[in-house]
């Protein structure tokens, strides 16, 4: 399989997997840095952010970015 976003893996029928819901903000700092979601403890899931927030993971890295 190919790399696609972010270092993301494409599905046999090429979609680009999403990260699941219970990835931890603090793995997700890893990739996107120390300060991604800020504010957010790192034990904290993303599906909980997303349910919080209404936003998808790329949303929320985009505003990160822009905000950089």
């Amino acid at each position: 399989m190919s790399e696609g976003l972010d270092g993301r893996h494409r599905d046999a029928d090429g979609r680009i997997s999403e990260k699941h819901g219970n990835t931890r903000v603090d793995t997700l700092r890893e990739t996107y840095g120390d300060d991604f979601l800020a504010g957010r403890r790192g034990d904290t899931h993303l599906e909980t952010v997303r349910a919080e927030t209404g936003k998808s993971l790329s949303q929320l890295v985009r505003e990160h970015n822009d905000n950089d």
